[in-house]
């Protein structure tokens, strides 16, 4: 059984799309994301003129990716594809100097083509390596912290399951998890966003702390791995 304070096995294939320049294929544990990142030479109506761009995002199950199948989205976004799409979208831009990115947007699109649990953080980590590819097509000059991307971002689950804090969550784990949080952090170890719900359940300061703890650890390894992969 994999230690409480482990990560999932990870594994992060980029170039997994032959025809699209900006793609990775992010697994953690039995799930799978394929993230790409599509750089387009305009903005939003509401950004014309203003020199800068926009960063957004894009997230989808595909019907066989859950048991039982789960319905294909088409003339209708349902509320949790919105709300994780906005959480992928404003964690990503959180790290982006839009001004020097200049009138481009990207969009990058995450569909989960298998889910065992925590398909919006890796959809926020395996994103982030699909938009810096991007970047650095577009700008072959910039790197993280000189150019648009100021900064690495990753996120992870924690939660605790019979009393006891786990590190990134698969199904089995959130699905028994009296208490269960999200946090997406920059590479510097900055915090963007921290969802946390007790299900049912109260949490303390002491498990509160073990549990930022924990993200900050696994978040930490995270990051490395997109930086190797990135180099």
């Amino acid at each position: 059984m994999r230690p409480t304070d482990s990560l999932r096995d990870v594994e992060i294939t980029p170039g997994y799309l032959s025809h699209h320049p900006a793609n990775v294929l992010y697994k953690s544990g039995n799930t799978s994301v394929l993230c790409t990142a599509s750089l387009e030479p305009n903005v939003p109506p509401w950004l014309e003129g203003k020199g800068k761009g926009w960063v957004t995002a894009e997230y989808n199950m595909l019907p066989g990716s859950t048991v039982p199948r789960k319905r294909r989205e088409r003339s209708k976004v349902d509320g949790r594809t919105t709300e994780i799409q906005r959480l992928i979208g404003r964690s990503l831009r959180a790290v982006v100097d839009l001004k020097a990115l200049g009138e481009r947007s990207i969009v990058v699109d995450c569909d989960v083509l298998q889910a065992d649990g925590g398909t919006r953080t890796a959809s926020i980590t395996g994103g982030f390596i699909a938009l810096a590819m991007a970047v650095q097509q577009a700008l072959p000059d910039s790197t993280i912290g000189n150019g648009p991307l100021k900064d690495s971002i990753a996120a992870i689950s924690v939660g605790v399951v019979k009393d006891q804090v786990y590190l990134d969550l698969d199904y089995e784990l959130d699905y028994a998890a009296a208490v269960d949080m999200n946090v997406v952090m920059t590479g510097s170890g900055q915090f963007v966003e921290i969802q946390g719900t007790g299900e049912e359940a109260t949490f303390d300061d002491q498990q509160l702390a073990g549990l930022i703890a924990l993200a900050k650890k696994g978040i930490a390894e995270l990051t490395q791995k997109q930086l190797a992969v990135l180099a």
